[in-house]
């Protein structure tokens, strides 16, 4: 908070020397506590500026690894424990963190020998070492929290020597490093948990971090630091995270008034431009960078006229991300050309490659080959969920995009259902056309494609049945799409996988069950004298970095 005491120097030299001094002295005493750290309560009660106020809409549901599953939590968890490997701060390279190294791959890819880091404490004190690294990944396997499934692949986990661990899969996995990043994967203490479905403590966090959990209500979080943590301390001396659940314009206040040193997730589109303006004209500073969740349009192939080729082509074929991104975002996505984002190498722009931006005429050409023309015009529906505003947008302007483009020859119809609703109802193929995202579970271009085109049951008459196409709702069938999805996940040099993500983002392009349209940026907030604020493109947020000058 601004210092609210100015002293006016007229009138305090009316009395004399030592009412001036007197009232300099408190001045400079309140200017040396002008940065107070906010209680549970959202009031200000600073009394160390050296800790840092974080606000956030945020609510977290659980603080147990085993079983948090929503970005509230991870992003604790990720600053309170630690998994065997991370990402370096700001990207997607993996690095070690509580593994010594880099695992040891077997040739059959089913064998990972992680050595792990020594003189470790959990913050109970409890020595960390491999029957503790065992202990909880079989806990985040076996307890059955909601993220298990991430892990179900692991046939055994053991403790071969006092710090080293041998984990056996079921089946190859290319990607199972970037599993091992995953913030729940973290290890907690033998000591405070237990073993056994359902056993869960979501009030209890204890990590080998940078931080320990002090206190966790509804309101507020608040972390010290734990002073016996292995490696380097955390550049401020704790952090007190204010909670406005669901309530974007209270943390747009708090931080406007300065209640809050740090405001991350989530504000709205108007929010974030008033915010980057001021920060333009230096009022305080905005961190922006590129995020890894997705937007998309799924088209359900055993839909009419979704069924036909040319079809799903010449709606790929109009679609104006810019415009998109303006209208809805107002600019605050980046435009995409495939499911896998930019931050990865694997990235190819397949669809800008084959339709370009915007493409009328290719449209109008397509629509002809498959029988369709504003003399015969076909109606396609566009789903989305009622609560988001910016897929009514997305719709309202690709139904003005043909009106005015195609001559009528294709007209949207805009609806929308109960999000809950939608996401049960997607998977029973109701919706023609539907406008979701996705957010991923892990960093590896797998985890933009496997949830999307493998299909475990189905042909290329009926489509999926079962799998990821049918779950997004496309239920696109492609024999070549799967075996391509299972030999890049057997594939381990890194090269080698990259062509065969290339081949797949091609054949989506041309098959067209998925129309990208824009990935996230993500934006944090600070007031002016706060350094350190990193968004990692996982989004997990670190607060270690963060410090007042």
């Amino acid at each position: 908070m601004k210092n609210t005491l100015r002293p006016y120097w007229k009138e305090i030299y009316r009395f004399g020397k030592f009412i001036c001094l007197f009232f300099l002295c408190f001045s400079l005493a309140v200017a040396c506590n002008n940065n107070p750290s906010t209680t549970g309560d959202g009031s200000n009660n600073r009394t160390n500026n050296d800790r840092i106020a974080i606000g956030t809409t945020l609510k977290v549901r659980t603080l147990d690894p085993a079983d948090s599953y929503e970005l509230s939590g991870l992003n604790i968890i990720y600053n309170v424990g630690q998994s065997l490997y991370t990402y370096k701060l700001g990207s997607t390279k993996l690095q070690p963190l509580l593994a010594q190294e880099m695992p040891q791959i077997s040739d059959d890819g089913l064998t990972y020998t992680i050595p792990l880091r020594q003189g470790v404490k959990f913050h109970d004190g409890t020595p960390f070492n491999a029957e503790a690294m065992k202990f909880s990944l079989q806990r985040f396997r076996d307890n059955g929290g909601k993220p298990s499934f991430l892990l179900s692949d692991i046939d055994t986990i053991e403790a071969t020597e006092e710090y080293l661990l041998t984990i056996k899969l079921k089946q190859p996995f290319a990607a199972f490093q970037a599993l091992l990043a995953f913030p729940g994967t973290a290890a907690v203490s033998p000591s405070s948990y237990e073993l056994g479905e359902g056993k869960f403590d979501p009030n209890k966090l204890v990590g080998t971090g940078r931080y320990k959990l002090v206190d966790f209500s509804s309101n507020g979080i608040r972390l010290d630091v734990f002073e016996d943590y292995w490696g380097d301390k955390p550049e401020n001396q704790g952090v007190d995270i204010q909670i406005y659940p669901g309530n974007s314009a209270n943390l747009f206040n708090s931080f406007r008034t300065n209640a809050v040193d740090v405001a991350y997730q989530t504000f709205d589109p108007d929010q974030i431009e008033s915010l980057r303006k001021d920060a333009q004209e230096g009022k305080w500073q905005d961190i922006e960078a590129p995020g890894t969740a997705v937007s998309f349009m799924s088209l359900n192939r055993n839909q009419k006229p979704l069924d036909k080729l040319e079809v799903r082509q010449a709606i790929a074929s109009i679609v104006d991300r810019n415009l998109l991104n303006q209208r809805a975002l107002q600019g605050q996505g980046e435009p995409i050309y495939s499911l896998i984002p930019t931050a990865f190498d694997a990235y190819k722009p397949v669809f800008k490659e084959k339709y370009g931006n915007v493409n009328v005429e290719k449209a109008k050409q397509l629509l002809s080959q498959a029988g369709y023309s504003a003399a015969n015009p076909i109606t396609v529906e566009i789903w989305h969920p009622s609560g988001s505003n910016i897929r009514a947008i997305v719709a309202a302007t690709l139904k003005a995009l043909a009106e005015r483009q195609l001559d009528g020859a294709i007209e949207f119809v805009p609806s929308s259902v109960e999000g809950a609703t939608a996401f049960a109802n997607l998977a029973k193929g109701i919706y023609p056309s539907f406008l979701s995202d996705w957010y991923p579970d892990f960093l590896d271009a797998d985890n933009y494609i496997q949830p999307f085109l493998q299909c475990n049951e189905g042909n290329s008459q009926d489509g999926c049945q079962k799998g990821g196409a049918a779950t997004q709702g496309s239920f696109y069938y492609n024999e070549e799409i799967n075996q391509l999805i299972d030999k890049q996940r057997k594939e381990q040099d890194p090269e080698k996988r990259q062509e065969i993500f290339g081949k797949i983002q091609e054949i989506l392009a041309k098959d067209v069950p998925y129309i990208p349209l824009w990935q996230t940026k993500d934006y944090a907030f600070s007031q002016n004298g706060i350094t350190g604020v990193t968004i990692n493109p996982s989004q997990n947020f670190p607060l270690w970095t963060i410090k007042r000058n």
